[in-house]
Parts: C-alpha cells; structure tokens; sequence
C-alpha cells in the first residue's frame, strides 16, 4: 500500500481541452506557450533567466508525454521519453475553470452544477448585495465594484482605500467576491469579519468563493500583497477521496491553500506557507514522516497567483525551472511503492489574452514505485487521478473517475 502524494501546479495547463472554445480558449497552452516564449527568446525580460525552457526531471517523469497527449505536440526542451515515470492529461468535467473546481474534481467530486458569477460591468455586484454588506460590516462604502487584476487594483485604488477607509471590492471570471484591505490601516481581523460576512449573503448566488486580500504599504513605495490571503469557500456537495481516507483513519496532510479550497472538510493536519519554495520545504518535511497508507496533497499557488494571472512568462519559466530543480529531493525520500503525481487544476496561459483562467487539460505525471508502467493517455475528468489513489491506498472508489 505504502503512501500517495498529489502535488498541484496551480494553473499548469497542457493545453488541448475538448471544449476550449466554448470558452473563448481555443488554443490556449500554458506549458506549450511558455515554451516556445523561452525558446525564441521573449521570456527573458528582467534577466530572470535565459534561454529554452530547462526542466529535465519533469520531463524524464513524463510531462513531455502530457503534453504531446493532450495537443499533438512536444514542447520545445521536452521529450517523448519518460525515463522515470509515466505521463499522460486529463480533461475537466466541472463546468468552472477554477481552482476549487480543479481540487474537488481532482478529488472525485466534480462540479455538476453552475457557480454564480458576476458579469464583466460595472458595477459588476448587485445594488441590494452592497448595501446589506455595507450595513452587517458597517462600512461607508465601497470601492473597486468590477472585475479586475488583484495587484492592479490595489495600486489603483489603494491610496484611496487609505484615505476612505472603504474596502476596495472586485472579482473575476472566476465564481468569486475578493475583498482587499490594508492589514496594519483596516486591521487583519476586520478584513476577516467582513468577508465571513460577505461570504453569507452571496450563498444565495452559488458565489464559489469569498477571498481576503491583504496588502501593505503605501502610494509612494507601493502596495504588496501579503501571505495572510485567507478564502472562505463552500464544502464540496459529496464526498472526497479526503472523506474516504479519513473514514479509513489514514494520516492526511494538506499544504498550501487545500485546506481552504475543501472548506477544511476532512483536510487533516493542514499546513500553511508562503512560496513555492516554503510550500516544497513543507511538501519535504511530511513526506519524510507521513505515515503508511497516508495521503498527502499539496497546492503550489505561485504558479497561478504570481506569475499566469500577471501574464508573466518568464517568471513562470524560471518558477517551473526552479521546481524541477528540486524534484531530486523529494524523489529521494520516496518509500518502496509509493505512488506520486504531479497534475493542475486549470490552465492560466500567460501569453493569452486577458488575465483569467484558460481552460485546458492539465497533466498526469506519476512517479514511484507503484506508478503505471506505460503511458497514462487522455483521461475524460480529472477524477481518475483521485480514482488511482483511492485504488492505491486500498480505499473504496468514488461516483466519479476510472483508476489508471
């Protein structure tokens, strides 16, 4: 039996999903694109780093594989050859293109019905919405009110946040309510309340979820986002691999933001850090103690939050290479017949237009000793990945996934 980790590059798509057009994603391919950027040299501003894109462990793992499955091509720098594990993608089912779609589907529960979203205008929120958030938080007001990128926006408005005292209020093309405030001026726990509340009146709407965005500093050296974001979501309407591992008292270890995207249902020992490189420091840690037939699963936010919504590609590139540089690490520490998979939970192309999610397959690379031998292919829903751990860890299967 041994243990299973599933480890989540937020917004590492692979391109090629069936219905991209349906949202306006046709063509869209974060590995893909952010290969091609590096290899004709338009992903080097900043001196952040040069040349094709480098990440052989990922490769001889099988994302190579991933991605000429899912669109026919093989990235440049990448390979066919999986020399240490077996690649292949996965398709969503889940109507959403959003991370808590991706996890829940990930997780066995994908997302059959239709969030709420809020249309591209502004004011993008309901009158009525406003004014009783307003009144329950006892605010003046508030500013922002449309859709927006989360760092643009607050050095838009932050200033005047400042001088107001009104939160500043926006969302996406995701089902979301995000609410930013400065931390030391507004106060953490205020920020905190106020979106407990907001995250009460927008049930009625099926909003997916409520997003505290705490930020610091000020106008003449800038606003800076902070590590305490803190998402208040809703609990997945059936049940997870997460419930089935813990009805089998298994050890469960969540990193990153799993706990919040699963409403900290059946989560386990949760731990929180800020970075890629803090988030792989803990991914370590737990997997040198995580118990036989325990299940760890892990969130790399950057991938998503800093780099795809902020169409950066080289910081994308550079972010990818310095994963795949540590990968050894983890791969060492690895028991006899462990299995590991590295996957997405949506694509955040940041060559594509605009700012929001792109819907795409993502990959499937599994590693250890009780990984599949042969390629994995072209899975219908990203539930076959929670289907193989549950198959692994001896736990009952799901409605939903076929185990590779």
């Amino acid at each position: 039996m041994s243990r299973a980790f599933i480890i989540v590059l937020d917004s590492f798509g692979v391109g090629g999903a069936p219905d991209a057009n349906r949202y306006g994603d046709g063509g869209a391919d974060t590995l893909g694109h952010i290969a091609q950027h590096c290899c004709a040299g338009l992903a080097d501003r900043r001196a952040l780093r040069e040349g094709p894109l480098i990440v052989p462990n990922l490769d001889a793992l099988g994302l190579g594989v991933a991605s000429s499955t899912a669109t026919g091509n093989v990235p440049p720098g990448l390979s066919i050859q999986a020399t240490r594990g077996s690649g292949g993608c996965a398709a969503e089912v889940s109507t959403g293109k959003d991370s808590q779609s991706g996890h829940w589907e990930i997780a066995g529960a994908p997302v059959m019905f239709d969030w709420g979203y809020f249309p591209d205008t502004h004011p993008a929120f309901p009158a009525d919405l406003i004014a009783e958030f307003c009144r329950r938080a006892d605010l003046k007001g508030i500013l922002g009110d449309r859709h927006a990128s989360g760092t643009q926006i607050i050095t838009e408005l932050g200033e005047e946040h400042l001088r107001t005292g009104k939160p500043i209020c926006y969302t996406s093309g995701d089902s979301v309510f995000q609410i930013a405030a400065h931390e030391e001026h507004f106060g953490l726990e205020r920020l905190y309340r106020i979106c407990a509340i907001a995250r009460e009146l927008v049930n009625p709407l099926r909003i997916g979820r409520v997003i505290a965005r705490p930020f610091v500093g000020d106008a003449e050296h800038g606003f800076v986002r902070t590590e305490h974001r803190r998402d208040y979501g809703v609990a997945p309407p059936q049940t997870t691999l997460l419930h089935r591992a813990s009805a089998a008292r298994r050890e469960v270890i969540s990193i990153g933001k799993i706990g919040d995207l699963f409403c900290h249902d059946r989560t386990g020992h949760e731990l929180h850090a800020h970075g890629n490189e803090a988030v792989f420091e803990q991914m370590l840690q737990s997997a040198d103690v995580l118990d036989d037939g325990g299940l760890l699963f892990a969130n790399f936010v950057d991938f998503d939050t800093l780099f795809g919504h902020r169409r950066d590609v080289a910081g994308y590139a550079a972010a990818l290479e310095a994963f795949d540089r540590r990968l050894p690490e983890f791969e060492t520490l690895l028991r006899p017949d462990d299995l590991a998979i590295i996957t997405g939970d949506h694509g955040c192309d940041p060559t594509w237009r605009g700012t929001d999610h792109t819907r795409e397959c993502v990959p499937i690379v599994a590693f250890g000793d009780a990984a599949p031998k042969t390629p994995l292919g072209k899975r219908n829903t990203f539930a076959d990945i929670g289907a193989a751990v549950a198959r692994h860890l001896a736990l009952p299967l799901g409605q939903y996934g076929t185990a590779f």
